[in-house]
């Protein structure tokens, strides 16, 4: 069998997101299957400028085919048409003209997948709200799985999306939230697909005081790990770390750690790392009190999945449904929706050493459940040997 994963940037460079999840199963379903990713040049999310080769490269042992981005992001563009879909009314010729802005926009590919539908049994796309799912599923839906990546925000109540869902062969879901919204919003349960996710590998030892000693630390901290931004949740994040020490004289600190497109407030107790590396990532996670995940939107969050692994429990904003069912379903973590219930769950993980061993063992054994390779690989398996068989 042979299978083409098509995702809108690939590279060792790209550390998060939707990109990594793909890189991470395209590397393992390589055991199974002849695989090859279809991708564009781009490297940055943001303008889609083409920054590697184009054509034929291999990452990790995959072979990669790159396609030119026929033109960058136009920002202010884009922002105009998304106030008009969002906030006016339209029609369906504007959430195309969106869909196009949005990008990344390579024609080049959707012809190629056109012109070599033949070669491979399926295809396989990651989020379903850019040019290349809309455009790639629409060529071969019959040979279409997909890795929608939604999060419950405007985009996904978009017609032409109502419309794209019900259209695969079979879906990939991250967790029983995306599905429920996804069900709900274009009524397609009769499209096949299991709640899957992705898989991550943490060491079998890490070193806490080798990350406290590197870094200066002292004392009890809390980590955030990813992009720190407005739409992940980092301001509300800040403004409530900050409030909780002033109220309650804590001396516990707060370790960012990823790429910053949002001012951090100058504050001796919020230490930003920038990126790590693995190894120090792993240790990080291991001595934290607990990882704070605040953001409002995800469809999985792989590095609560993470902490799990390492046995430590999570805060995460119960705002988000797929943060909070995550924490309800392991019982591995905290969460809260106002800044009271912030305050609260952060004070009694502070305060009880006990309570953190027990999260991150109940964290620990849900990983174990749903999330190592093994399981995320055989998930895989069975929906395409099912779509074989039909």
């Amino acid at each position: 069998m042979k299978v083409a994963f098509v995702v809108q940037r690939y590279g060792l460079e790209i550390n998060g997101g939707a990109e990594l999840h793909c890189r991470w199963v395209a590397e393992h379903l390589r055991r199974y299957f002849e695989v090859e990713v279809l991708t564009t040049r781009a490297l940055d999310y943001v303008t889609w400028r083409n920054h590697y080769p184009e054509g034929l490269t291999t990452v990790n042992g995959v072979p990669v085919r790159r396609f030119p981005v026929k033109r960058p992001r136009n920002p202010e563009r884009f922002g105009r048409v998304q106030e008009l879909i969002f906030h006016h009314e339209h029609g369906e010729e504007d959430e195309l003209r969106w869909l196009e802005e949005e990008g990344p926009l390579t024609p080049a590919l959707i012809e190629y997948i056109k012109g070599h539908r033949d070669d491979y049994d399926y295809f396989i796309f990651f989020s379903y709200r850019y040019y290349h799912s809309y455009w790639g599923i629409n060529a071969v839906p019959e040979k279409s799985l997909l890795v929608p990546t939604a999060e419950r925000d405007p985009v996904t109540t978009l017609g032409i999306f109502r419309e794209l869902f019900r259209k695969p062969r079979a879906f990939v879901y991250n967790s029983p939230e995306e599905r429920a919204m996804i069900n709900a919003l274009a009524q397609n349960e009769a499209v096949p697909g299991d709640v899957v996710g992705v898989g991550t590998e943490a060491p079998a030892a890490a070193v806490p005081g080798r990350f406290r000693s590197r870094h200066g630390l002292e004392g009890d901290y809390l980590l955030y790990l990813g992009r720190i931004d407005e739409n992940k949740g980092c301001r509300q994040l800040f403004d409530h770390f900050l409030r909780f020490k002033r109220e309650t004289g804590s001396p516990a600190k707060l370790v960012l750690v990823g790429a910053t497109i949002l001012r951090i407030p100058a504050h001796p107790d919020l230490l930003y790392l920038g990126f790590l590396g693995e190894e120090d990532k792993f240790d990080g996670l291991a001595g934290a009190a607990a990882l704070v995940m605040p953001s409002f939107y995800e469809s999985l969050s792989m590095v609560t999945l993470e902490a799990w692994a390492m046995g430590r429990p999570v805060l995460a904003n119960g705002q988000c449904e797929v943060l909070k069912g995550q924490c309800l379903r392991s019982n591995g973590g905290l969460f809260y929706e106002t800044y009271e219930e912030f305050k609260e769950g952060l004070g009694l993980l502070l305060a009880d050493a006990r309570l953190r061993e027990v999260l991150g063992a109940n964290g620990r054994r849900y990983f174990e459940a749903n999330y190592t390779w093994a399981t995320i690989e055989n998930k895989y398996l069975a929906i395409l040997n099912s779509l074989r068989g039909a």
